[in-house]
């Protein structure tokens, strides 16, 4: 049978390729994909042409092997059903509902265990968010927020707003988050920040100061995530940090480069700066977490936030140049876009 892939095939340009996909093979499945979501932090460095041409997509999922070097598919959050098995496959999963990490394409083979059951009520508009949820997740668990804490957050797009919803269930003392743009500062005061605020007024500083108060040499958050895409959020989330604090960076940055000033107070601060990436989970946690349990604690939190409300706009996959171009352009207009198929 054919399918339609897409492509990157140079810096701000996608296009779909037809391939022939063969009948499954034995312990293979075919799945047709019903929606996919567009990553607008990492699938946005790859559309531009900002991802390091040599460094591997991800080592540890077999559909994102190869590097960053165009032509090259991408995406990592597609939701099908299963339509054909092959042999040696359960009869169990014909029919199914999965989620997989894979490119945004209209069909592909898959073995059983590269592929996440939905659970019951679960909807593809809910599960597509799964790789999103599970980031903010290992946020969390990075971060290790503590109650009464004060907790600053950069950046409120699609992954910004799900920690911010989830960092909204703890008892702590302030939850300040910082964007760019109007909607999301709205959104996330809806899905409770105490304060959203504009990082480019004028005023920002001081009233991002105003509600970090605290104890010590340095008052500021006890913890802060930066997440925002943008370098410079880096020095501002530092900058926001108190004494003995936590700088979590949950930001890939590719080929754009953070300028920090460490010479201030950053050096008598005791401030740690701790890196955050989803592919692994932090060793001094690994007693008692693996990626199981982190993926039956996303499920909960998807039934529990419900993040379809946060999808703004749907493209047909054979459109997708419109849908990068939106982003790309009027980051403002977006909050999560999904290709339909």
């Amino acid at each position: 049978m054919d399918r339609q892939a897409l492509y990157f095939t140079a810096p701000g340009q996608v296009g779909l390729r037809t391939e022939t996909l063969p009948a499954p093979a034995f312990g293979q499945v075919l799945v047709q994909t019903i929606i996919s979501a567009i990553s607008p932090g990492t699938e946005l460095l790859v559309y531009r042409g900002l991802a390091p041409a040599d460094l591997a997509k991800d080592e540890s999922i077999t559909s994102l092997a190869g590097d960053f070097s165009f032509p090259l598919k991408y995406g990592y959050a597609a939701v099908g059903q299963v339509l054909e098995l092959g042999r040696g496959v359960a009869p169990g999963w014909e029919g199914r509902m999965v989620f997989a990490f894979h490119p945004h394409e209209s069909h592909f083979l898959a073995t059983p265990d590269e592929l996440l059951r939905l659970p019951a009520e679960m909807t593809p508009e809910d599960a597509v968010f799964f790789p999103n949820m599970e980031t903010a997740v290992t946020f969390l668990l990075d971060g290790q927020p503590l109650m009464g804490e004060q907790v600053a957050i950069f950046g409120q797009g699609i992954v910004g707003l799900l920690l911010t919803a989830l960092l909204s269930r703890w008892p702590l003392s302030s939850l300040v988050t910082l964007d760019l743009y109007p909607k999301r500062r709205l959104l996330s005061e809806e899905l409770g920040a105490h304060v959203s605020l504009d990082p480019a007024a004028a005023e920002a500083p001081a009233r991002l100061a105003a509600g970090l108060q605290g104890a010590g040499p340095y008052p500021g958050a006890d913890l802060s995530y930066e997440i925002s895409g943008n370098p410079a959020a880096l020095d501002q989330a530092i900058t926001a940090t108190g004494f003995s604090g936590r700088v979590v960076i949950g930001s890939w940055y590719g080929l754009k480069r953070s300028d920090l000033n460490l010479g201030g107070r950053f050096h008598r601060s005791r401030v740690r700066i701790i890196g955050s990436q989803v592919s692994s989970i932090a060793p001094e946690l690994t007693g008692r977490w693996n990626k199981a349990r982190r993926y039956h604690t996303t499920w909960q939190m998807l039934a529990e936030v419900k993040p379809a409300r946060f999808i703004t706009q749907r493209f047909p996959i054979d459109q997708a140049a419109q849908a990068y171009a939106l982003i790309d352009r009027h980051p403002e207009d977006v909050i999560q876009v999904i290709l339909t198929y």
